[in-house]
């Protein structure tokens, strides 16, 4: 794949993955004496400021528009207010390190869904790819089993959380070309203000000002800018490709709850590790080109005309990154390409 399709997505989704790994235990640390509810509200209510702060102007990128509304509903519901409060509610109930390698799943829900809703390829090095990643947190999630720490009922909330952020993952890939700050930004604001009213409806404990300031500054970075930093991996590397680097984050959030004093993995932690380093590898080494057509299409997202998919011209021709309602002429070429906003077509053996 050409570097913008596969280095930069993958980059971004590690970023990512660094992001969202390392909020799991601090959410476990700052979160303990207070609701579930409360936790989510204060998590999403940092992505919202974060988001706001990092709005593009309109020539930039594209702004969301009324039609997705539904779309930002739903995903506010799986993943501003089930999926955190899901995580949070494990988290009181088992290990930091328990609940990060339970996270590895997500990428297998949202693989799943991106294979069926948005036809992207997962040949066999994807495949390989995602069975190394799966493989590997199988046997972090064993290893806990085996010491005896992980608790049934918090790992099972983790694993619903999963489940609603595979959900979340899919819908926002409809979304993955309008300005990613303002997706964060209404995503995080109305998930924050349904945990807010449910944590006030259920009389839950409001944190005290300081332990509200720490969970401002984790969502802020491990929700609003994983976030960011999520869509945009999926802009340039598709929905199911990002979410198998992101798999990564459950390691991460692991190694980060082992270096502040916990010590609940045991061997197996590090093949399991391998197993999962070895997955991202396979993806950063993916090459997938092939003769393609691209039907006629209109639509308006932030692009560059020297991407080879951008030919329109302009007076005069603005330089780098732009955004405005354009056309794209039928055309058949062969190039190396990631399943991104253009590349979504079949390919042979599928229907």
């Amino acid at each position: 794949m050409r570097k913008e399709g596969l280095w930069q997505g993958a980059l971004l989704a590690l970023l990512a993955a660094v992001l969202f790994g390392a909020s799991t235990p601090l959410v476990q640390r700052l979160g303990r004496d207070i609701g579930a509810f409360g936790t989510a509200a204060c998590l999403y209510a940092g992505a919202a400021l974060l988001g706001l702060a990092l709005r593009q102007p309109v020539e930039k990128e594209a702004r969301l528009r009324r039609a997705d509304l539904p779309r930002l509903l739903a995903m506010a519901g799986f993943g501003a207010v089930l999926g955190p409060v899901a995580l949070a509610w494990g988290l009181q109930r088992t290990s930091g390190a328990s609940a990060s390698l339970m996270l590895t799943l997500e990428a297998l829900f949202t693989a799943l869904l991106a294979w069926v809703l948005y036809r992207e390829s997962l040949g066999r090095r994807a495949g390989a790819a995602m069975a190394l990643l799966l493989a590997g947190g199988a046997l972090l999630v064993f290893d806990q089993g085996l010491q005896g720490r992980a608790q049934v009922a918090g790992l099972l909330a983790v694993l619903l959380a999963t489940v609603a952020w595979g959900v979340d993952n899919s819908l926002s890939r409809a979304l993955a070309q309008r300005d990613p700050a303002q997706v964060v930004w209404c995503k995080a604001a109305l998930g924050a203000t349904a945990s807010a009213a449910l944590a006030w409806a259920r009389h839950e404990p409001w944190p005290a000002p300081g332990v509200a300031l720490g969970l401002l500054a984790v969502g802020a970075t491990g929700y609003g800018l994983s976030l960011r930093f999520y869509l945009l991996a999926q802009r340039a590397f598709g929905a199911a490709r990002t979410a198998s680097v992101f798999a990564f984050a459950p390691f991460i959030g692991a190694l980060w709850a082992w270096a502040w004093g916990e010590r609940a993995v045991g061997g197996l932690a590090v093949p399991g590790g391998l197993l999962m380093g070895l997955g991202v590898v396979l993806h950063l080494t993916e090459r997938h080109a092939h003769w393609h057509v691209h039907e006629a299409l209109e639509h308006e997202h932030a692009h560059r005309h020297d991407d080879g998919h951008h030919a329109h011209a302009h007076e005069p021709m603005p330089q780098g990154s732009h955004s405005h309602w354009h056309q794209h002429a039928p055309t058949a070429h062969r190039h190396a390409h990631a399943p991104d906003l253009h590349h979504t077509h079949r390919h042979e053996g599928e229907r």
